[in-house]
């Protein structure tokens, strides 16, 4: 796989709970440093549910993005969905929590599918972008930082399979929007190098199910 796009944005007043976003992103031809917080440049202003150690880095695929183009019949340019990398031959629905990623000095691990809201809406110009997200099943990946380094437009990208607790892309996705809550499915989610937002949900989730008594919790 290739980096197809190196993407940054500065923020921008949306109309949006919010207020402010740097969802719009543009790409950029220099090297750009990624540190563990993530690209040097990027803005991000909605710290309460974006960005952080976890969710440092955004990737989206080429192919997601070909198939964006087709159903909404224009081309989308790299950056569009907020991504900070934008990477050829890969689909995010596809990954599991823990694979790595190799994108030119910096090594990053998948934590996370992106989770739509309002601010995606608004970039997309479309109020009912969110269910339509959702449905597609495409979210693209959000990494921390293992290694930082530089990555520019045309570095290799190489994926390192997680070999750990198997936790899918897709199965976290799905689970936001209608959530397991048996001990079994939390435990093994909670086994997998998840972001820690969720990590923090699914152990209280785990508590709750004690406190109640519940046959089925440790």
């Amino acid at each position: 796989m290739q980096l197809l796009s190196v993407n940054v944005g500065q923020a921008r007043a949306i109309v949006a709970k919010s207020g402010r976003s740097g969802i719009f992103k543009r790409a950029t031809t220099e090297r750009v440093r990624v540190t563990r917080d993530g690209l040097l440049g990027d803005t991000i202003c909605d710290t309460e549910n974006h960005g952080g150690p976890d969710q440092a880095v955004y990737l989206y695929g080429a192919p997601d993005y070909a198939w964006w183009s087709e159903q909404l019949g224009r081309t989308l340019a790299p950056g569009t969905f907020g991504e900070n990398l934008t990477v050829s031959g890969l689909e995010s629905a596809t990954l599991q929590v823990g694979d790595r990623f190799r994108v030119g000095e910096v090594v990053l691990e998948v934590t996370a599918p992106r989770i739509p809201c309002v601010t995606l809406a608004v970039r997309m110009g479309d109020p009912a972008f969110v269910k339509r997200f959702r449905h597609a099943e495409r979210p693209g990946v959000y990494c921390r930082v293992l290694h930082e380094g530089d990555v520019w437009a045309g570095a290799e990208v190489r994926l390192e399979p997680y070999t750990g607790a198997t936790v899918g892309v897709l199965e976290l996705f799905r689970d936001f929007f209608r959530p397991e809550r048996d001990e079994k499915t939390l435990r093994r989610h909670l086994a997998a190098p998840i972001a820690s937002r969720d990590r923090a949900a699914k152990e209280a989730a785990l508590a709750a199910l004690r406190e109640r008594g519940d046959p089925h919790a440790p």
